[in-house]
Order: structure tokens, then C-alpha cells, then sequence
């Protein structure tokens, strides 16, 4: 494989003359605009919270508390599922993060290195037609590379093999899913016990033995989660979100049919569930390694090609961040248990709501993320700019819409939750914080995408650091004078510097973000 395109390292040149103002993305609406129209990013956006959002493991919890007929087996794997997407999700996503950047990356600069005749009308022209086309094909001849294959009718099976795409970052990142799921799997295995009793379960807790037991089994299953995810992050770096979405659907489908076979045809418990989410891991693996291969040639021609490096210090700044992010909350959640049952009650199914309806915005980060990566390697900065603003523009829409939903929904959803008067009290102290804090939410996670796409990764990691500095300051010093309200205070902090640590980064057009000025 040749190396990089020059076209790629001038993109990322950040030494341009600056005049006084530089204009800001989010207020360029009348700017003729690469990012596709709302329709396809509704959709696109959709797809990518579909694809992680459906889980079984509610049901597979509910049959085996059903199926063994008591708390202590439903506690056990309730511990251990905790455990095991923790350690996870610290791998899970710098993987999928920095796969997305570097195959939309290399998508874009391959087209151009081969000379397409027509990759200019990606670049350039930002017509409404070609508005229309950001996350279709360019041409019809490319109509296989960009559609999902599930759906693809246009490409013949020989036309698919011969016109396979070599991407040297998705080789990568495959190697790095399987040896760190693997890794995983041998730290959980012999590693399942002394960490259930850290977490809390003592020895002669009757939940320790079937907790180690379903730990044991469902780490079986790491290597093709770590595998899946990062083939996640190829099909997002390519714009196809279809095809993992069918597979996470095939496979947790069969995970349900098989929950109740293992748990009451075999009498196999809480193994049984285990086994049941391991084999729909491995088919969900086999299913998009299938699809994969039909669209790149995961062989790199030289151990050379694959971009280790460039994956281990991109992927290291990332897994800091996600752990500053996540003492932050964890933290809270810490404060909140200090106040008392009442109040950690209370916390929890705020945090949980805040949580969950925050995250709806990732999948329009993941859809600014790839189209960004893409914009910069063409040296695209009109694109780039016109993509970050739509996408922040969508992110405010989102957030407001969010705003309004829960500060009247939870007024009355709250009761779903807890009948418990003084817990609902609390509740209702904290649905304003829930609520207001849904813009600057979501803003801060279309500003994670767009940093991603822009490969700003270092900055991501240390203002996030940054951030968590201050925000556990406030936390420890607003939780012991306000209590619960001072927990929430506290986070409205910390999302609040995250928001405008990303508004920063573009306002002052530093970094990637140099050519504002120019």
C-alpha cells in the first residue's frame, strides 16, 4: 500500500494567517451545506442509537429470576452484568471512536488517490442535489461502497469482490478488537471473583457463586463484542449503519429465543443466560465480519500498513477521557449515596433519565463524526464547516425538544419509577436540573463527535481532564453544603465546561479549526 495521501497531512496543516474574527459554525444555517439534508441524518442518527440500544439482558434478568424463582440469582447476574460492561465499555470506546475517524478518513483519501474523475463533486459544488448526496454515492459505480450491503441490489457479487475497498485503519482495528477482547476475557475469567468481592459481594454471600459463574461464562463472549464494536467502527466510517443495526437485531433476537431454552428446557440458570448472550454475540460477530468482508479487503499486503501506532496514542487520549468522564459521575453517584438511601434513590433514577435521553444525541455525533473525517481529508473546510454547523444546529433542536419532553413528562412519569413519597419529593428537586441541562447535553456530545471527526483527539483528552478537575471541586465542595441539590448544581457544572470547552475550540479557531481564520 502506498502511504498516506499528501492531501491528508495538508489537511491537518494549522499555520494560516488569522484576521480579527473568525465566523462561527453554528450560526452559517444559510450556507450551502455538505451534510445531507435533515431527513438522512434523522435516519442516520436513528440507526446508530438502534444499533446499540436494543438489549436483551432486561428479559434474560426477568427469566432467570423467573426460572430459578428468587432475588438471589437475579442479583447475581444483575453484579456481574455491571462488571462486565464496566470493563468493557473502557475499551469499547476508544475503539469504535477512533475506528470511525481513521476509516472515514481513509475512505475519502483513497478516492482521491486513485484518481476518481468524480470525487470532485464531493469535495466541492454544495448545490442542494449535492446536499442531497453527502451520504449517498457519488457516483452510481460507488452505489455499493456507500448504501448498506444488506439492501445494495445494484452491485453484482463479482463487481463486490473485485471493487473491495483496502482500508489499512479497518485491518487495524480489527486486530486490536480481537487481542483486547481476548485480553478481557482472561481478565475476567481469572480475575471473576476477587472482583465481585470489590464489588461489593462478601464471601459468604449466596450471590457469589452464581455471579462468578455467569462472570466466568459471559466473558467467553468479550472477544466478539471488542470484534463486533470494531467492525462498528469501519461500517460507521464508511456510512453504513443498516448493516450493524440487522446484525445487533439477529443477534439479540436469538438471544431471546434462547434464554428461555437454556434456562428451562436445559435447567441451566444463570449459565444458561450466559451461554444464551455469548452465542448471540459470536453470531452478531460472524454476521458483520460476513458483510465486511464483501466490502474491504482486511489484508493488509504489509504488517507495515496497519497504523498500531497511530491507533494505540489516538485510542490511549480517549480511554483517559473516558475515565475522567466517568469518576465524574461516578462520584456524584458517591455524594449521593453519603446523603442516605432517600436521596441515593432519588439520584439514581434522575441520573438514569439524565443519562439515557442525553446519549440520544450520540448518534448525531457518530453521523458528524464520519462526515468530518471525511471533509478534512479532502482538505473540504467549507465542508467541514457547513457539517459542524447542521450538526450543532440539530444538536440545540434535539436538546430543547428534550427540555420541554422532561419538564412536563416527568411531572407526572415519575410515579412509574417509585411510590415512595420522600423518594419522589427529591424527584421532583431534581427534574429542573434534568431537564434544563438536556441543550447543553446534547451540544456536548455533537461537540465530542465533531472532535473526533476532526481527529482533535488531544484536545478531547485534556479538556475533559480539565474539566473533571474543576467539576470534582465543585462536587465535594456543593455536596456537603447544598446536599442533593448541590449534587445537581455540581453536574450542571460539569456539563455546562464541556459544552463550552467544544464551543472554545471553534470560537477561537485553534487547532483543526485554523482556517476559520483565514
Amino acid at each position: 500500500m502506498p502511504e498516506e495521501p499528501e492531501v491528508l497531512q495538508e489537511s491537518r496543516s494549522w499555520e494560516y494567517e488569522r484576521p480579527q474574527v473568525p465566523p462561527s459554525p453554528i450560526f452559517e444555517s444559510a450556507r450551502p451545506s455538505s451534510l445531507p439534508p435533515s431527513s438522512s441524518v434523522t435516519v442516520w442518527k436513528l440507526a446508530c442509537r438502534l444499533e446499540s440500544g436494543w438489549e436483551p439482558q432486561v428479559l434474560a434478568l426477568e427469566e432467570v429470576g423467573r426460572g430459578q424463582g428468587g432475588p438471589v440469582e437475579l442479583a447475581a447476574v444483575g453484579v456481574s452484568i455491571a462488571v462486565f460492561n464496566q470493563v468493557s465499555r473502557i475499551a469499547i470506546f476508544p475503539v469504535v471512536s477512533v475506528t470511525t475517524s481513521f476509516v472515514a478518513e481513509e475512505d475519502a483519501t483513497s478516492k482521491i488517490a486513485s484518481g476518481d474523475p468524480e470525487s470532485g463533486e464531493c469535495q466541492g459544488s454544495f448545490s442542494e442535489d449535492s446536499e442531497m448526496k453527502e451520504l449517498m454515492p457519488c457516483t452510481d459505480h460507488d452505489e455499493h461502497e456507500y448504501t448498506s450491503s444488506f439492501s445494495s441490489k445494484k452491485s453484482t457479487p463479482v463487481t463486490e469482490v473485485e471493487d473491495r475497498k483496502r482500508i489499512p485503519s479497518a485491518s487495524s482495528a480489527l486486530v486490536v478488537g480481537s487481542v483486547l477482547g481476548v485480553l478481557e476475557t482472561l481478565f475476567l475469567n481469572f480475575g471473576a471473583k476477587p472482583i465481585l468481592i470489590f464489588m461489593g459481594v462478601k464471601h459468604d454471600s449466596p450471590m457469589l457463586t452464581p455471579a462468578c459463574e455467569y462472570l466466568t461464562l459471559r466473558s467467553l463472549g468479550a472477544p466478539a463484542v471488542l470484534l463486533s464494536l470494531a467492525m462498528q467502527g469501519v461500517f460507521r466510517g464508511i456510512r453504513d449503519t443498516e448493516t450493524p443495526l440487522y446484525a445487533t437485531v439477529a443477534g439479540d433476537a436469538t438471544n431471546i429465543i434462547l434464554d428461555p431454552i437454556f434456562i428451562f428446557l436445559f435447567r441451566l440458570g444463570v449459565g444458561g443466560a450466559a451461554i444464551a448472550h455469548v452465542i448471540s454475540q459470536y453470531l452478531i460477530a460472524l454476521i458483520l465480519l460476513w458483510k465486511l468482508l464483501r466490502q474491504v479487503d482486511v489484508l493488509p499486503p504489509s504488517i507495515k500498513n496497519l497504523q498500531f501506532g497511530r491507533f494505540l496514542r489516538d485510542g490511549l487520549l480517549l480511554l483517559v477521557r473516558v475515565i475522567a468522564a466517568t469518576f465524574c459521575v461516578t462520584l456524584a453517584a458517591s455524594m449521593a449515596a453519603r446523603q442516605g438511601s432517600v436521596p441515593m434513590a432519588a439520584f439514581q433514577i434522575c441520573l438514569q433519565i439524565w443519562l439515557a435521553t442525553s446519549l440520544l444525541a450520540d448518534g448525531l455525533a457518530v453521523a458528524g463524526q464520519a462526515i468530518l473525517a471525511s471533509a478534512f481529508a479532502r482538505r473540504d473546510h467549507s465542508g467541514a464547516t457547513s457539517a459542524a454547523s447542521r450538526v450543532l444546529q440539530w444538536g440545540m433542536v434535539l436538546g430543547l425538544l428534550l427540555c420541554f419532553i422532561l419538564g412536563i413528562g416527568l411531572q407526572f412519569a415519575s410515579r412509574l419509577f417509585t411510590k415512595d413519597a420522600k423518594v419522589l419529593q427529591l424527584v421532583h428537586v431534581g427534574i429542573p436540573f434534568v431537564a434544563l441541562t438536556q441543550p447543553m447535553n446534547a451540544l456536548a456530545f455533537v461537540f465530542d463527535g465533531i472532535n473526533y471527526g476532526a481527529s482533535d483527539f488531544a484536545y478531547s483528552a485534556y479538556s475533559m481532564v480539565l474539566v473533571a478537575i474543576v467539576s470534582i471541586v465543585f462536587l465535594i465542595i456543593l455536596s456537603s453544603s447544598h446536599g442533593f441539590i448541590g449534587i445537581w448544581i455540581a453536574l450542571t457544572i460539569y456539563m455546562s465546561l464541556r459544552m463550552l470547552a467544544g464551543f472554545w475550540r471553534i470560537g477561537t479557531g485553534t487547532g483543526p479549526w485554523t482556517f476559520l481564520w483565514s
